[in-house]
C-alpha cells in the first residue's frame, strides 16, 4: 500500500512508513492516518516480506505487529536491526511484560498494546522522529592481539594491518560483536548475506578457513576463531 501526503517531515522533508500486520483493517486505519500525517506508506502482512520491505523501501518508521505469519515480529524486528535504524514501535493484542522486554531487547523503540488509538501512535511517532537517533561508537574490540575496529573498518593482529574481503570482515564483525555466542552456519548466513544466499551453507567454513589463515589462526589449536562442534563458530578469547 502506498499513500502521499505533506506534512511529517516539514520543510519537504518526507517520512516513509512501513506498517506490518495481518489485519487488512488496521493496516489500512494505520496507514491511512500516518498518510494523512504526510508519510509515504508502504505495508507487508508477514514477517518475510517485512524484512523484504524494509530492505526495498528503507523506511524511516516501521511499525511492526508482534503476532505475524511465519517469522514473528520479534525475528523479524532482529533481522531488520541487522542492516536498519528505522524507528521501530511494536504492536501486540497481549499486555505482558515479557512480551514488551522481548520485543525492546531485539531493537524495538516503543510499544502498543492494541487495541490503541492511531493519534496515539501517530503521536508516538512524531516524537520519535524529533529525537536525533544516536549511533553509539562501537570501540575497539580486543582479543588478545586482534584488534577488529568496525567503525574504522580495520583489523590488526599483533599490530599490523590484515586485507580482508567484506564478507570476510563481516563474519568477524557478527563472531567479534557476541564473542560469548556460538553461531550457526544458518545464523552467519543471516547475519552477512541477510537471508540471501541460497547455496550450501559451508560456503561458511570456506570463508573462516580463508580468514583463519589471513589471520594466522591455527585450525588445530585456534585462539581467535573457534569452532564449536555440532553448533558452527564462535570468537576466541585470545
Amino acid at each position: 500500500m502506498h499513500a502521499d501526503g505533506g506534512q511529517a517531515g516539514g520543510a519537504g522533508i518526507r517520512f516513509r512508513a512501513l506498517v506490518v500486520d495481518d489485519e487488512p483493517p488496521l493496516v489500512q486505519v494505520v496507514g491511512g492516518y500516518l498518510a494523512r500525517d504526510g508519510f509515504d506508506v508502504v505495508s507487508a502482512a508477514d514477517g518475510e516480506a517485512a524484512v523484504i520491505a524494509a530492505r526495498e523501501h528503507r523506511p524511516d518508521v516501521i511499525v511492526l505487529d508482534l503476532m505475524l505469519p511465519g517469522i514473528d515480529g520479534v525475528e523479524a524486528c532482529r533481522r531488520i536491526r541487522t542492516f536498519s535504524d528505522a524507528y521501530i514501535i511494536m504492536l501486540t493484542a497481549r499486555s505482558d511484560e515479557v512480551d514488551k522486554l522481548i520485543g525492546l531487547s531485539v531493537g524495538a523503540d516503543d510499544y502498543l498494546t492494541k487495541p490503541f488509538s492511531p493519534r496515539e501512535l501517530i503521536a508516538r511517532v512524531r516524537a520519535m522522529l524529533r529525537r536525533p537517533r544516536a549511533v553509539p561508537d562501537p570501540g575497539v574490540r580486543r582479543f588478545g592481539d586482534l584488534e577488529v575496529d568496525p567503525a574504522g573498518h580495520e583489523v590488526r593482529a599483533g599490530g599490523a594491518p590484515i586485507e580482508l574481503t567484506r564478507t570476510e570482515f563481516d563474519l568477524l564483525d557478527t563472531l567479534s560483536a557476541q564473542p560469548r555466542v556460538a553461531f550457526s552456519r544458518r545464523q552467519l548466513l543471516e547475519h552477512v548475506w541477510s537471508g540471501d544466499w541460497c547455496g550450501d551453507d559451508h560456503v561458511i567454513d570456506v570463508h573462516i578457513g580463508n580468514l583463519r589463515h589471513k589471520l594466522g589462526d591455527d585450525a588445530a589449536a585456534p585462539r581467535y576463531i573457534r569452532t564449536v562442534r555440532g553448533v558452527g563458530y564462535r570468537m576466541g578469547t585470545g
